[in-house]
Parts: structure tokens; C-alpha cells; sequence
């Protein structure tokens, strides 16, 4: 019923937008006359009334959000802050189609859906499905990807698959952080906040450039921290607790105004202790242990470790040749370590856990050349390198503790080896202006990749790990492929408010080969995985009305899915009796998802302004094999809700010792959502929504108080969780209870 309300809600707001869009119609002579001085003006000063326009670099060339003919979405930094975004996790229900939260046990493991479109499993042999990107440099890896949001400029999230201009792994799209430019004087900010569940944090930057601006710096720190949500009732240790750290650090040199050479590094710490899930129901091996009412506590006997770390560095160099040329040079390393326990059950009995170590490295160089001569040919083309290492070690244990040690049901199990990939690309995407109207854009990747792989998965006599008694997996391989993703968009301006088009977009996400592999079992499992495909075909419209005081974007998008990539638990007897599984991956098959989506902001007045998305999504598998059985009808798509979406309220007054104060109330909402593939009931997420709010007073220049509360229902649900049906284990994570914090905030 809620998601009906929601619907309604959203009618309403667009029923009276476009009332008002037809009054605007009648009385349209008077913008027509306007003289074209006054046109001049209106655009170089921009009004109270009217909305803010914001540049973005979706088609890696600046143009504003309504010009663009992809469907985008992006928050300013003072967005950012005022709708009280922390981490990307916050951005979902500000996103349509969006479905963004830390991993199993992480805080800040990334797993990321758009329009149905993802990847959950984050050891290093898979890649995500949503590319990640800091100052267009590309995050192979989701390990410290859950980025926390400071030292922003803007934040752009590509809906739908990006392969021609950002190539691989962006078939669900792209998430863009773009850091704070180099300032060319001295500036910066202190912020720090405490809240509830011990919530702790401060942030600061500072910059400033030399008298004559060449040389130009900028340091940015962040400090988070709280207590968790639950505790550890075994260890008496706390669940979850954030406990991370971060800095970013820009040295630019800018000697003219067609020159620049900037250099940036930043490094991530978090030792927090892994998220605590619920247990849903009793396990058979051990009745006894009843599932607790707490959503976050456990009884793990289990090592509280999750610890993570990563530093990249980037150098940038950009030149403008001429008036018709720039040039942009991207030459980027990153790497990072993750350690880190899972106790599967969440019990002092070893009924199923793994304890594993990874870690990776990436270099990347990306060389772009946009043409602009102000004729009818715009663009931008390009070549980009890619070779990253990851690799680590999982030891896992099942029915490790008595009775099942005596009776000789326990396992034990090691998966290691590494995954090398090297990839190369040439890209380019053009635009063509058949006139001042019609306008066409022609997009295409060429891309190479090869992946090796060195698998060794062994099955051990004891929990020590040190004598082999069976060998699983032991096998290198090499698999390269190649890929064709090509664009076409055909826009239509119909005058300076409206702007309509229609795109075809194609791209993939890169196949390997599975880390956990079991040949002995499943010898299919030791296969390479091939590279799963999108098409997509896409209908938008951007239209902003009242002289920019009304915005309305929407599309309407058809997607064609082949060899769909899906983590699953595969389950299997020994010989002995006892249960045995293993954490498969294949291409299950093909699917259709289709869906419409649309976002609006209305400012009413100087002082209000109310905004929202809402999405509708329908996926379904046309075909899922499963031990050579087509079981289609059967399966659903994870994390993609059928209803999804928000609606915020927001109020500025300002104050008459030049403050300002300001207000917002938004609540989001999505209807039933499968979170992992397994489909259990006890998992899946019912139809639930949230209540957020926040005050934020500028008591002068300097000075702000913010005032933030999130879930201020106190709402119950699950993010994701684990269903796995050999050990008759089932548990669920859950998103984070009512927190309320106050923030205080210096600017100079």
C-alpha cells in the first residue's frame, strides 16, 4: 500500500506541476517578448526563485544536468550536506533505481545495484557491476569503495550501462566522486559531530595557493567513528563499531591558464569490527540457540576482525592545445589489504565461518582528447590501460565443534590463488549537430582483456590447516576477451526548456574465473566465467519550466541482460553423509528488465522546495539453468525492488544578522526486495520506508549548526544477509536504527 501512497504523493506534486506548466503555456507571451537583453541577464544572474544548475561530466566533457542526454543524477557538496549524506550508502532513496550499502560484515565494502544491475560478492575474484570512480580514476576493487563523503565537490550517479565511454564493469552504471578543486587562496573548514550510539567524527581541510596561484595545495582529514548497534554478548565486545580514518592530500602546479599538473594521493584505515547479523531461525545442529531480539547482537566466539586499508595516488595533467583542443592525461596506482572473519551462524559454535586475507594492486593510465571547435563536431576520444593483480586466502570451517568433531562431520577447507588482469580500450563519443534542434551522438569501445587465473582450493584434516587431504581445485588458466560497445543517441531540443532523446547503449562486465572453484564436485566450476552483456534502449526527457523554478526529468529504459553472473551457494553430500558446499559462481542465463523512472525539484517560493524520484522496475529471467534445467520461472533478480523512490521538503530563511536557517523532511520508500540469490523468505526484505530529517543554521559566515536524524521511525529491515541451506544456516543484516546527530561546522 505504501509504495501507492508514495505514487500518489508524486501525482500529485507532478499533477500540479503540470498545471501549472499549462498555465505557463497561456500566459507564455510574456517570455516570448522578453527583450534579449533581459534574456542576457537572466542567465549570467541567477535568481532566488530559481533552481540550481548543475555542471556535470557524464560524457567526460562539462555540461550542465538538463543539457546532458544521459540519465544522471548529481548532489552538490551543500546538497550533500544538507540531505546529511555521510557515505554513498546514504544516497539511496535520492537516487532512482539505486540500491547502495555496505557489504556483508563490512562498513566499508561497497555493493551497489542500478536498475537491477550489480554484483554482491566482493573477494578478489569477481569485479563489481557498478564502476566506482574518484576523480576519474577507476576502483577495480569494492573493498573501501563505500566512500565517505568529505572534501566533495559533486557527487554523479549514470544510470544504466556506461560501455562506450567508461568501458568495462559499468553495465548498471557509474558512481562518480569528484574531489574539491584546488582553491587559489587560502580556505578551509573544521567540522566535528557527536551523536548517538557514541557517535564521534571530525573533518577538516585546509588550502591555499602561492601569491601568484602556480603552486597550489590542498589536505583534507576525516575521523569517524561510533559504537555499532549491537554487542558481541560472548565476547563482550561491541558489533560493528566504526572505526575509520581517512585523508586525501592535492599538490597542483599551474604555471598558465592551458596548463596543469596535479597530483593527488589518499589513504583509507578502518579497523572496525565486522557488522553483527541476526540469526532468523534456530539451527538444526544446535536447537538450543534460540535467535535473539536484537537486530545486531551475536554470540560469536569468533575473533572480532575486519580490518581494511588503502592508499592510491593519481597525477593529471591537462593542456589546452588550442581553442579547438584539450588534451587530459590520468596516470593512477591504488592498492589495498583486507583481513577479515565471518561467522556465518553468529554462534560460539563453529557451525560455519572463514577467516581470509586479500589484497590487490592496480595501475592505470588513460589518455583523452576532447575536440570543441565550436562548429556542429564536439567530443571526445580516448585510450585506457588497465593491469591490476588480487589475491588472498579464505580458510573455512563447517561443524567444526562438538558433537560433529567426534562423529567426523567436520570440514575444513582452504581457497587461495590470485587473479591478474590486463585490459586495454579505445573509446571515442562524438556529437554532431544536425541543427539547432536535432543532434546526434555516436559512441563506441573497443576493448581487449585478458585475465589469468592460479587456483589451489584444498580440503585439511583439522582446523590447523596444515595437512591436505584432498585436493578440490589446483589450476592456472587464461582467458582473454573481446568487446564492441557502441552508443547512439538522437537528441531533440524543442526550445531552451525542453530537451527529449532517445539512446541505445551497450556494455559488459568481465567474466573470469571462479576462486572458489570445486572440480572435483562441479568441474564445470573450474570453466572460465564468460562476460555478461547489456542493451539497452532508452526514451528521456529534461524540461525545467518557469524560468527555471520547475524540473522534471524522466526515462523510460528496456534492457536486454545475456550470461547473467550469480554468486550462489551450491550444496552437495560427501561420501560420509555429512553436508558439504561450496560458493559457486556461474552464468546462470538472460533476463529483461525494464522500468521508468523520473525525478522532479519544484521551488515554489524563494524559501521552499520540494523534490523527489520515484522508479518502477520489472526484471525477470527469460532463462536460468541450473543442473541443465531451465528454472526461469522460479528465480527473481536481487535488489531490485518493483517500487522505489522519495520525497523531500526542504526550507531556507535567512536571518537578519545574515544567517540562515534551513529545514528538510524527506522520506523514502521501496517495496519487497530479495537481497541475496538463495530467495529465502526469512531474508527478503518486506515493503518498508523511512523517515529522515534535519535542521541547519548558519549563525554567521563562518558558524553552522547542523542538527541530523535518520530512521527516525526506528524502522527494522534488512540489507542482505546469508542463506546457506547445507548448514541450515540463515541470518540477516540490518540497516542502522534511529541515530541522531549535531554537527558543528567552521568555514574561513
Amino acid at each position: 500500500m505504501r509504495h501507492r501512497l508514495l505514487s500518489v504523493a508524486i501525482g500529485v506534486a507532478m499533477s500540479t506541476q503540470w498545471s501549472a506548466v499549462r498555465a505557463q503555456e497561456v500566459q507564455g507571451a510574456s517570455t516570448e517578448t522578453r527583450t534579449e537583453a533581459e534574456a542576457v541577464q537572466g542567465e549570467s544572474e541567477k535568481k532566488p526563485t530559481q533552481l540550481e544548475s548543475i555542471t556535470v561530466t557524464a560524457r567526460k566533457r562539462e555540461e550542465t544536468l538538463q543539457d546532458v542526454p544521459v540519465a544522471v543524477s548529481a548532489f552538490t557538496a551543500s546538497a550533500l550536506f544538507k540531505q546529511n549524506v555521510q557515505t554513498l550508502a546514504d544516497l539511496q532513496g535520492k537516487v532512482p533505481s539505486l540500491q547502495v550499502y555496505a557489504a556483508r560484515g563490512s562498513n566499508t565494502t561497497l555493493t551497489a545495484y542500478i536498475r537491477g544491475i550489480g554484483q554482491s560478492d566482493p573477494t578478489w575474484g569477481f569485479d563489481p557491476a557498478v564502476g566506482v570512480y574518484l576523480d576519474d580514476v577507476y576502483l577495480a576493487r569494492p573493498q573501501g569503495a563505500l566512500l565517505d563523503v568529505f572534501d566533495v565537490s559533486r557527487i554523479e550517479v549514470l544510470r544504466g550501462p556506461q560501455g562506450s565511454l567508461y568501458g568495462k564493469n559499468t553495465i548498471g552504471g557509474a558512481i562518480k566522486y569528484v574531489s574539491s578543486p584546488l582553491p587559489k587562496s587560502t580556505q578551509g573548514s573544521v567540522e566535528a559531530t557527536v551523536g548517538t550510539h557514541g557517535e564521534r567524527g571530525a573533518k577538516a581541510s585546509l588550502g591555499g595557493a602561492s601569491d601568484d596561484g602556480v603552486w597550489r595545495a590542498r589536505v583534507a582529514v576525516a575521523s569517524m567513528h561510533n559504537d555499532g548497534y549491537g554487542k558481541n554478548l560472548v565476547q563482550d565486545s561491541r558489533n560493528g563499531n566504526k572505526n575509520t580514518n581517512a585523508a586525501r592530500a592535492t599538490f597542483g602546479y599551474f604555471p598558465s591558464d592551458t596548463f596543469n599538473v596535479e597530483l593527488a594521493l589518499d589513504g583509507m584505515h578502518d579497523n572496525s569490527n565486522p557488522r553483527g547479523a541476526k540469526m532468523l531461525k534456530a539451527n538444526k545442529y544446535y536447537p538450543a540457540y534460540k535467535p535473539l531480539d536484537s537486530d545486531f547482537d551475536t554470540r560469536s566466539a569468533m575473533p572480532q576482525v575486519n580490518h581494511s586499508e588503502l592508499e592510491g595516488a593519481a597525477l593529471t595533467v591537462k593542456w589546452i592545445a588550442s581553442a579547438d583542443w584539450a588534451f587530459k592525461s590520468i596516470t593512477a596506482y591504488r592498492s589495498s589489504s583486507t583481513q577479515s572473519n565471518i561467522d556465518f551462524d553468529t554462534l560460539p559454535e563453529r557451525i560455519g565461518e572463514a577467516s581470509g586475507g586479500y589484497s590487490d594492486h592496480q595501475f592505470s593510465q588513460e589518455l583523452q582528447a576532447n575536440y570543441d571547435a565550436g562548429g556542429k563536431l564536439h567530443g571526445v576520444f580516448g585510450l585506457f590501460y588497465f593491469k591490476g593483480a588480487a589475491g588472498g586466502i579464505n580458510r573455512s570451517t563447517f561443524l567444526g565443534s562438538p558433537p560433529y568433531t567426534a562423529l567426523r562431520l567436520s570440514q575444513y577447507a582452504v581457497s587461495s590463488g590470485r587473479i591478474g588482469t590486463r585490459s586495454i580500450a579505445a573509446y571515442g563519443d562524438f556529437t554532431w549537430d544536425l541543427d539547432p534542434q536535432w543532434s546526434l551522438d555516436l559512441g563506441l569501445r573497443l576493448t581487449e582483456e585478458t585475465k589469468d587465473a592460479l587456483i589451489q582450493n584444498y580440503a585439511f584434516a583439522d582446523g590447523a590447516f596444515q595437512v591436505p587431504i584432498a585436493e578440490l581445485a589446483d589450476f592456472t588458466g587464461s582467458n582473454t576477451s573481446r568487446n564492441v560497445s557502441p552508443k547512439l543517441t538522437l537528441s531533440w531540443r524543442a526550445n531552451d526548456h525542453v530537451n527529449l532523446y532517445a539512446s541505445y547503449n551497450a556494455g559488459f562486465h568481465s567474466g573470469g574465473y571462479n576462486i572458489r572453484a570445486n572440480c572435483a564436485v562441479i568441474p564445470a566450476s573450474c570453466r572460465p566465467i564468460d562476460d555478461e552483456k547489456v542493451q539497452s534502449f532508452e526514451l528521456g526527457s529534461k524540461m525545467t519550466f518557469f524560468d527555471d523554478r520547475l524540473m522534471m526529468n524522466t526515462s523510460l529504459f528496456h534492457n536486454d541482460y545475456s550470461n547473467i553472473q550469480l554468486s550462489v551457494f551450491t550444496s552437495y553430500t560427501l561420501p560420509n553423509g555429512s553436508p558439504g558446499f561450496f560458493g559457486d559462481f556461474t552464468n546462470a542465463g538472460k533476463g529483461t528488465i525494464q522500468g521508468l523512472e523520473h525525478e522532479f525539484a519544484w521551488k515554489p517560493s524563494e524559501h521552499w522546495t520540494l523534490s523527489g524520484n520515484v522508479a518502477y522496475l520489472s526484471s525477470k529471467y527469460d532463462e536460468y539453468r541450473s543442473g541443465g534445467v531451465d528454472i526461469a520461472d522460479s528465480q527473481r533478480f536481487t535488489n531490485a525492488p518493483k517500487w522505489s523512490g522519495g520525497l523531500s521538503l526542504d526550507a531556507l530563511y535567512p536571518l537578519a544578522n545574515g544567517g540562515s536557517l534551513g529545514g528538510r523532511i524527506n522520506y523514502s520508500y521501496q517495496s519487497k526486495t530479495y537481497p541475496e540469490t538463495t530467495l529465502s523468505p526469512l531474508i527478503a526484505q518486506p515493503a518498508y520506508g523511512l523517515w529522515n530529517a534535519g535542521l541547519i543554521w548558519q549563525i554567521n559566515q563562518p558558524w553552522t549548526l547542523s542538527l541530523q536524524g535518520s530512521n527516525l521511525g526506528n524502522k527494522s529491515y534488512r540489507s542482505t544477509g546469508y542463506h546457506i541451506a547445507a548448514l541450515d544456516i540463515v541470518t540477516g543484516f540490518y540497516g542502522a536504527p534511529r541515530t541522531v546527530s549535531l554537527s558543528a561546522r567552521y568555514e574561513f
